[in-house]
């Protein structure tokens, strides 16, 4: 595997290193060693599929808070997404900024996101599909979220008028003094 920093700390891109023949390809897509020698996490807790039938869905900006913090590695299996992350620790040189990832089901590519990053994507296309490798279980008392249009940190997201529930369209404003 690849491992290639992203401009937030602890953030990475996970390339595969793809064995080809004639019968197509065979690649590590998980490694507890590899992900070790990066210091990430390798406890993988439990795995999620996101399946969203329109082009322009929009799921986040999801975390979890202390003491359930999740780090997680996502991938998009089918379709395309512009994916999205925010660094929300206080004593980080990247807090409140955000980056953005265009990963599809093509590209193999997946996205590794540390703990106390909110989290989110955007469909590109219809019948889009995003498995999850999550390294904490899900804990409802601890599920948050900011707000995909949140101006104190500008995403820029590639399709107006997003499809979105009515949990994530009212997630509240951040407030940088509360981290």
């Amino acid at each position: 595997m690849i491992f290639t920093p992203l401009s937030l700390l602890g953030a990475y891109i996970v390339d595969i290193k793809p064995l080809t023949d004639d019968r197509g390809f065979f690649a590590r897509s998980f490694c507890t060693n590899e992900f070790s020698d990066h210091k990430l996490r390798t406890n993988v807790a439990q795995c999620n599929i996101s399946f969203n039938a329109k082009r322009g869905t929009l799921r986040g900006m999801h975390f979890q808070t202390p003491p359930k913090t999740e780090a997680k590695l996502v991938r998009c299996t089918r379709g395309r997404i512009h994916d999205v992350i925010i660094d929300l620790r206080p004593e980080s040189p990247t807090y409140c900024r955000w980056e953005a990832v265009e990963m599809s089901g093509s590209d193999h590519r997946a996205l590794y996101i540390p703990e106390r990053f909110a989290h989110g994507f955007q469909t590109l296309e219809d019948e889009t599909e995003v498995f999850y490798q999550m390294f904490e279980f899900y804990s409802p008392d601890h599920a948050a979220g900011v707000r995909w249009d949140d101006p104190a940190f500008g995403i820029q997201w590639p399709l107006p008028e997003p499809i979105m529930s009515d949990r994530d369209r009212s997630y509240p404003l951040y407030n940088r003094q509360q981290g």
